[in-house]
């Protein structure tokens, strides 16, 4: 095993789901009010977006599918739209912090494994623009340069659960599943993985189990277990 890939959200970043989504509609939508979309419109429209992106089938990347539905209602231009939602993600989008409770350990986690000479991909779902997804990352401490992959809207064509993100990861780093390692937090996004090859390991701090899967045979742990299981981790041979 030399690659570790890891969830975001709920796992490095945490989290309650809903408390985010929550906190993130609030501000999405009175910045549609103040940008005469609508507060409403603007949520209604984020949200159909979203759906088309988990729907994508792989012939346009999740950035253009989002931004045909968008422009299909709102017109204009993809620059002038796509500039203040940067400004929202780099200034309104900050509040959303509060929704989420970082923690040393993610630093840690990243760390541990830097020095072992793991490759590191940031597999967070990419259903948000870069912007966002740093910004993320920021609140996590964590810093992009530790990461060979970080997958976004723009430089993805499929979203978790879909098996073929995780095969265009594979592909674009140059790994074989039994090489990698999966950490996340959502049995049915994160540990789908599996049915690839990948290694696998639940996080259960703020654990998803949206069908209620029984989750007794995965490994597993919390965020301090998480810790100890990436210490026990060998050193990457990088002759092999």
């Amino acid at each position: 095993m030399r690659v570790v890939l890891f969830d975001l959200d709920g796992t490095l970043l945490p989290m309650d789901q809903e408390e985010f989504t929550k906190a993130y509609l609030g501000e999405l939508s009175q910045k549609g009010s103040t940008l005469g979309y609508g507060a409403k419109e603007l949520v209604h429209a984020v949200m159909v977006g979203l759906e088309i992106m988990i729907a994508n089938d792989g012939t346009m990347t999740n950035e253009e599918r989002f931004w045909e539905h968008f422009l299909a209602i709102f017109g204009g231009e993809v620059q002038a739209h796509t500039q203040e939602f940067d400004r929202f993600y780099q200034n309104e989008f900050r509040r959303v912090v509060h929704a989420t409770q970082p923690t040393p350990v993610a630093k840690q986690c990243v760390e541990i494994l830097k020095d072992k000479g793991y490759q590191l991909v940031l597999a967070t779902n990419p259903i948000f623009p870069q912007a966002a997804t740093f910004e993320r990352m920021r609140w996590a401490g964590l810093d992009p340069e530790d990461f060979v992959l970080i997958t976004t809207y723009d430089n993805s064509r499929f979203t978790k659960p879909n098996l073929n993100y995780y095969r265009d990861i594979l592909e674009i780093i140059g790994a074989k599943p039994e090489e990698c390692l999966m950490i996340g937090n959502d049995v049915q996004e994160d540990l789908c993985a599996a049915q690839l090859g990948i290694h696998v390991y639940l996080v259960t701090d703020d654990l998803i189990n949206s069908s209620g899967e029984d989750i007794s045979h995965w490994p597993q742990g919390d965020r301090r277990d998480l810790l100890q299981f990436l210490q026990s981790l060998p050193m990457v041979n990088r002759w092999n």
